[in-house]
């Protein structure tokens, strides 16, 4: 008979993940490492395939707080509400992952105002408003250009407040797509921010935890960059081989093993998804055959 596991005796780690636009990504990237979430609309308790993990959405802006509190061991935010909160010095930053919520791109900080205001430059905006959700962050850049303005929080929509409400915005991005639709134009960058794996410094100090810290980003990264490569296997007669990882750098430390049939070799290595569609016709060039490319679940250095 199978004994059934005694979850309460297993030791846990309460995880904050980000709750509204950057959840789906965050869940799909935990997927991919290895963490099979589940999200019910009447739960903020997520099932995690995972006895050691629990799971707590709560909205990226007060991840880092409630870190910082110990109401969660730890938890993933952007930089920008770390900053934003306060808590940069206070919790412990265990690993950066380079994703959001429809691309790969960072997410910007940006000062914004209608393509026709005569606004070019900060010292533009002295006495004038601004509307934002980073208050603290647009304080803190005033500050630093010696302007005085007068700073509102925003609740929502912040795009469509520049005309007819507020001088400018201070909004995030990713593209800028968004800013262009509204006419709105870019004056200067605040910030630019990734998300972040933060920790409890009293959480950090506890040997498991950590190493369950430590787990999680290292996975979590290996998942995310798998996302931009692929595999590559070729067989190549042996002669030819230094003459390809002569002309071919992007094949980076590739492993060769000898083939039973004699001369030839096979060669396998992984390399950056953009560059694939050159590389195959030049490995053939050089007499490559039986080229395989296969996608990677993790790429873990």
């Amino acid at each position: 008979m199978t004994k059934i596991k005694d979850t309460a005796s297993v030791p846990r780690l309460k995880l904050g993940l980000p709750k509204g636009s950057l959840q789906d990504a965050t869940i799909e990237k935990f997927a991919r490492a290895g963490w099979n979430i589940s999200v019910s609309s009447r739960n903020y308790e997520p099932y995690v395939d995972d006895p050691e993990l629990q799971i707590r959405l709560i909205r990226a802006q007060e991840i880092g707080r409630y870190v910082d509190l110990g109401y969660l061991d730890a938890g993933l935010t952007g930089i920008d509400w770390i900053h934003e909160n306060g808590v940069a010095g206070r919790v412990q930053e265990v690993g950066e992952f380079l994703f959001s919520k429809a691309t790969r791109q960072p997410t910007r900080w940006v000062l914004a105002v209608p393509e026709e205001s005569p606004i070019r430059t900060v010292k533009d905006l002295e006495g004038k408003r601004i509307a934002t959700e980073v208050v603290n962050m647009t304080k803190r850049f005033l500050k630093k250009h010696g302007v005085k303005a007068e700073i509102e929080f925003s609740w929502g929509a912040t795009e469509m407040k520049a005309r007819e409400l507020v001088d400018a915005i201070v909004d995030a991005t990713e593209t800028g797509s968004s800013l262009r639709a509204n006419k709105l134009r870019i004056v200067e960058t605040l910030m630019v921010s990734t998300p972040r794996l933060v920790a409890n410094k009293v959480a950090w100090q506890d040997p498991w935890k950590r190493a369950k810290l430590e787990t999680i980003a290292m996975l979590l990264k290996g998942a995310i960059d798998a996302e931009v490569m692929v595999g590559l296997k070729m067989n190549l007669r042996e002669k030819d081989l230094p003459n390809l990882l002569q002309s071919l750098p992007s094949l980076r430390n590739p492993t060769v093993s000898s083939l039973s049939q004699s001369g030839w070799v096979a060669v396998e290595t992984i390399i950056d998804e953009p560059v694939v569609r050159e590389m195959i016709p030049r490995l053939k060039a050089f007499g490559a055959e039986g080229i395989i490319e296969y996608p990677l679940n993790k790429v873990v250095y």
